[in-house]
């Protein structure tokens, strides 16, 4: 015997269904047991599966957990809790039609901010803030960070003044590469075991390859994520990463306080991430679009 569990597939970080970072949404699982939430995000295979839930500390609305395809879970404000909360706007969730308002969300023990806007057209926008950046440990082997990411080692560093590769955290620690520019970002061919070895001597769980020569207009960075340690083989946005590169940057005098990323390209699902930066705390902005609905069959 199997319960039926309904389930949607949300893109996020565009607003045209088939681009951006897909995610699989599961809402109202609290009934769901423990042991199925890793299986499910298996069975979706996508780089993130959410599951909604009811809040367990005060003053959050709604509680997300969020599992990787290899069945990890993870805690970072990213595209698994931007998609989950355009979805609980766009079909009415929030208390109104658009809702639009401030919310809370609960990720793991932490409670932080989240806002959605509507514009005339009725397009959702989300808002959430992350935790201020905390300056992780840098990478200082360069031969081993450039075999490790596929590229040469006069390729390393995206602008001078920069630190070429250090962890930097605003939920999760993430390694912040920065490499000459978007055509050694795109030829890269990143080592997963090479980078296995390498992150947790620095803390770090997945790598942001970035330059500073986006191709798109009104951009600033061009980036690419993987993070073999949680399973990811590739994403086409990463929120998680793009708060504290935001900050990264403005700490060393290459960004102001709004950076806008580019992402995905390299997948063929182009991505656009917008980060506000106050007080070494990111705020991320973004839209999604609906892709599927469905029911799960899960056992009892």
């Amino acid at each position: 015997m199997a319960d039926r569990t309904p389930f949607a597939l949300v893109d996020v970080f565009t607003d045209q269904p088939l681009e951006g970072n897909p995610l699989a949404l599961v809402p109202d699982a609290d009934a769901l047991p423990e042991g199925l939430l890793p299986r499910i995000a298996r069975e979706f295979h996508q780089a993130e599966t959410t599951f909604v839930l009811r809040p367990t500390r005060p003053g959050a609305t709604w509680r997300l957990r969020s599992f990787t395809a290899a069945g990890i879970e993870v805690f970072g404000a990213g595209h698994n809790a931007l998609g989950a909360w355009w979805w609980l706007a766009a079909v009415g969730r929030l208390g109104s039609r658009s809702g639009a308002g401030r919310w809370h969300q609960q990720l793991g023990a932490v409670v932080l901010p989240v806002e959605i806007t509507a514009d005339g057209n009725g397009l959702v926008e989300v808002t959430m803030e992350q935790r201020a950046a905390e300056y992780g440990d840098e990478l200082t082997d360069r031969a081993a960070l450039a075999d490790a990411l596929g590229v040469d080692g006069d390729e390393l560093g995206a602008a001078a003044g920069l630190p070429v590769a250090q962890v930097v955290s605003t939920g999760a620690a993430h390694l912040m590469a920065g490499l000459r520019d978007r055509g050694v970002v795109d030829a890269a061919r990143p080592d997963a075991a090479r980078l296995r070895a390498l992150l947790p001597d620095v803390g770090g769980q997945g790598v942001y390859m970035y330059a500073l020569d986006p191709a798109e207009p009104r951009a600033d960075v061009h980036a690419r994520f993987v993070n073999p340690v949680a399973g990811i083989t590739e994403d086409p946005a990463t929120g998680s990463a793009a708060g504290p590169l935001a900050c990264l940057l403005r700490r060393h005098g290459q960004a102001g306080d709004q950076v806008a990323i580019v992402q995905g390209h390299a997948l063929g699902r182009p991505s656009r991430l917008r980060v506000t930066v106050t007080d070494d705390t990111p705020r991320i902005t973004g839209r999604a679009a609906l892709a599927a609905t469905g029911e799960l069959h899960v056992p009892r």
